[in-house]
């Protein structure tokens, strides 16, 4: 089997990711929670991302997704099951995606075979994946697979997602970087979401990231500009480069040549959502 080349696994990643995301900026996962009685963007993000744990409390949900406060968690959680049961969020999750998937890219698009490939290779790539230490890829895994091809490709690189998100959280406690020095420490880098953007969903306030700014340059990983350091740098590479080792079997399962043809895929996939508007002006980046 050829070696996979390096970072080949995160950039994979990095191409199907944003097919997941979309759902979260777009209109269609509010109005399909909406009936229910869960109507604040935050609720239904919490609600979608943690019904796979099935109807947990504040904390396993400040555990898993690591970078939000508790305090804005338990505004929703666990209040939002009493208004839809984890099965019911799960469908009405399906039917946004859907109807997302279909703004963004086109019936056609959705029908075509480069979609199916896609949706073939990335469950390819997902048999690769373990439950033992990932609670919320584990979580998805159990779900089955949707037809048609588009929202089983959903499904798949929501699968790669959090297989990597997991161990990812793993590595930033083993580095000491609490949540907000992450979200950060991610902004510095200029691939970050964008301080407004970290404080508007988060709910962190500016005196929560001005703290955390001055922790990490008392560590030195951080200057008085708030730009990383050599240290913060490199403490950054070894972030992603020991996450890409934690999660480099789906991506060995997968083989060279089919990573190399996913992640073909999946770029021109996602540069087609995000053209179409698929994530706001300014969400990324120092600004």
């Amino acid at each position: 089997m050829t070696p996979l080349p390096e970072r080949a696994g995160r950039r994979c990643h990095n191409a199907l990711n944003p097919l997941h995301s979309t759902l979260y900026f777009g209109p269609h996962l509010g109005s399909h929670l909406a009936p229910y009685g869960i109507d604040d963007a935050t609720a239904c993000y919490l609600a979608a991302r943690a019904a796979p744990l099935g109807a947990v409390g504040a904390g396993a949900v400040t555990a898993t997704f690591y970078n939000f406060n508790h305090t804005l968690i338990a505004r929703f959680v666990p209040e939002v099951w009493e208004h839809a049961s984890p099965d019911t969020v799960l469908a009405a999750r399906l039917r946004a995606v859907d109807a997302t998937l279909r703004d963004l890219l086109g019936a056609e698009t959705l029908a075509s075979p480069e979609v199916a490939e896609a949706a073939e290779l990335a469950l390819c790539a997902a048999e690769g994946c373990s439950r033992p230490g990932r609670p919320l890829y584990a979580g998805n895994a159990e779900l089955p697979v949707p037809e048609p091809a588009h929202l089983a490709l959903w499904h798949a690189a929501t699968l790669l997602r959090e297989h990597r998100g997991d161990v990812h959280v793993t590595m930033l406690q083993h580095l000491g970087l609490d949540p907000l020095e992450a979200l950060v420490t991610h902004t510095a880098t200029g691939r970050g979401m964008a301080p407004k953007w970290v404080l508007g969903t988060r709910g962190y306030s500016e005196k929560d990231w001005e703290s955390a700014r001055s922790r990490l340059t008392e560590r030195e990983l951080l200057d008085e500009q708030g730009e990383l350091t050599a240290d913060g740098a490199a403490l950054r590479t070894e972030l992603e480069e020991e996450t890409d080792r934690l999660d480099a079997r789906p991506y060995e399962h997968l083989g060279a040549e089919r990573v190399a043809r996913l992640t073909e895929l999946g770029r021109g996939l996602s540069a087609a959502a995000t053209e179409a508007g698929a994530f706001p002006q300014g969400l990324f980046g120092k600004g």
